[in-house]
């Protein structure tokens, strides 16, 4: 739901009251209709908001194992998991591919630092799932960096999501976008004129070009980099600009996943028993 916000709740940070929209959902600006069957550890998470058995994507989301997925701690509208589900191999929101997944959700753990406050960072949650999933040919476990690991500037990553399009006319994609953006480092994205102090060393930042943007409904999805030889979720969608997604030196601000691996394992290792 990468919200631009007035504040830092959702996606549009710009200073602790002006932030992201957490009605809105989130697509992939500047961005062009992914593959079929490629970015298989992207999901599509849906929240029922009336408990009336219908349910509709708000956010995207990483799955880290087979029962696990990795995703924005603001995508969390309630505690109740009964009121979540997960769709594993999605590709065209309006149409039944064959290839879904869909999965429903046991258990819900919200970081513990998470205060409901996106520029004070920790914007990450695990759904556990009820069933586990199978490998159907087009779902896949997305691989995590290096514990510690942070990407060099200009690094060239890849946003996927179904969020807001164009932010003039709210443009809700039914296909899963991607779009290719370069890694902005901490020491230029916490300069005044970019984010400023509330772009933190947990987070990394991405665009800024004032072209390519995460935006409502691609919260929670992955930051997508080619390292040490595989394809790696670095990242979670945060937070951007409010008002325009895509505004130049304002890049998406994602939870950074390798400052976090230690929260995130022990979760996973729990989750097991």
């Amino acid at each position: 739901m990468m919200r631009l916000l007035t504040f830092l709740s959702c996606i549009g940070l710009i200073c602790a009251a002006s932030l992201v929209n957490p009605d809105a959902d989130d697509r992939v600006i500047g961005g062009e209709n992914a593959k079929p069957n490629t970015w298989k550890w992207q999901v599509s998470l849906q929240y029922d908001s009336y408990n009336g058995g219908y349910f509709g994507h708000i956010c995207g989301g990483s799955l880290i194992d087979a029962f696990h997925v990795m995703t924005a701690a603001h995508c969390i509208l309630s505690m109740d998991p009964r009121l979540y589900q997960v769709v594993l191999g999605e590709y065209n929101l309006d149409e039944d591919d064959g290839s879904e997944q869909y999965c429903r959700v046991e258990r819900i753990i919200v970081h513990p630092a998470w205060n409901g406050q996106l520029g004070n960072g920790n914007d990450i949650a695990i759904l556990k799932l009820a069933d586990g999933v199978y490998d159907n040919g087009f779902v896949a476990i997305g691989n995590l960096p290096a514990p510690g690991q942070t990407l060099p500037h200009g690094f060239e990553c890849f946003i996927t999501g179904w969020g807001v399009m164009g932010y003039e006319g709210v443009t809700h994609p039914s296909i899963l976008q991607v779009a290719a953006i370069p890694v902005v480092e901490h020491s230029v994205c916490s300069q005044p004129n970019w984010w400023g102090s509330i772009a933190l060393e947990s987070m990394v930042c991405a665009g800024g070009d004032g072209v390519i943007s995460g935006c409502q409904g691609d919260s929670g999805g992955p930051l997508n980099c080619y390292t040490d030889g595989a394809w790696r979720v670095h990242g979670v969608v945060s937070y951007g600009p409010s008002g325009r997604c895509n505004q130049v030196t304002k890049p998406t601000v994602f939870t950074r996943v390798s400052f976090f691996e230690d929260w995130i394992y022990s979760v996973l290792a729990s989750s097991r028993r």
